[in-house]
């Protein structure tokens, strides 16, 4: 099954920085699918996270904000890119970089601790590392029950799965679960895997929604 998937995914429609001009072939609601340069499954690319979104007609927006905004605090994938930069080059500005500074109440806590010049740099990186070296499809689900559903089915079948390369990043996450899961996640790996029948739906649905594969 964990092939099967990576072949299914592998030849869906894919997506690369910049991806703007693209946007009305991304559905409103729906899973995306990412993989990462260098980093291979047999011979195909490897799948390195599942995501969604949990509001109404946001999974564009979420792209954005994992491929362009440069705020980790609104997105946990950003936030897990920078603790492995930071990690391998033993900067010690790591325990820094773990702060909020979203509420209010965190701002007045946290924001001393903050070197905003040093964290928008660091943005930057991480925007140029994610534009360089992720791509992703996505497939169409409309309701957010079905969402997380299958987000949630897709994580925790693949979890543990697949082997990273020696060069992949997240060798050097401050998260265990990321290093030992070859996944960017570190919720919802040990959930109930796929089963057959499941998978079977899952393939229905992804050819159903009209999603365009490319051959």
């Amino acid at each position: 099954m964990v092939n099967e998937l990576h072949k299914i995914f592998n030849e869906l429609e894919r997506f690369t920085y910049p991806f703007e001009n693209r946007l009305n072939e991304i559905p409103n609601n729906g899973i995306y699918v990412k993989f990462e340069k260098g980093e291979k499954h047999n011979q195909f690319d490897r799948i390195v996270r599942f995501g969604t979104d949990t509001g109404e007609n946001n999974l564009k927006k979420r792209l954005i904000e994992h491929f362009v905004t440069e705020n980790k605090n609104r997105s946990i994938f950003r936030k897990n890119i920078g603790r492995s930069i930071l990690n391998k080059e033993k900067n010690p500005y790591l325990k820094f970089w773990e702060l909020d500074t979203t509420s209010k109440a965190d701002k007045e806590k946290n924001l001393k601790f903050i070197d905003v010049d040093f964290e928008i740099q660091t943005e930057k990186e991480i925007s140029s590392y994610i534009k360089t070296n992720f791509s992703f499809c996505v497939f169409n689900v409309e309701t957010k029950e079905q969402r997380l559903f299958w987000e949630s089915k897709l994580i925790a079948t693949l979890a543990f799965q697949t082997k990273p390369s020696k060069y992949w990043l997240g060798n050097f996450s401050t998260k265990n679960k990321i290093r030992e899961s070859g996944l960017w996640q570190v919720q919802g790996l040990s959930k109930s895997k796929m089963t057959i029948n499941e998978f079977d739906e899952l393939k229905k649905l992804i050819r159903q929604r009209g999603n365009k594969t490319s051959h």
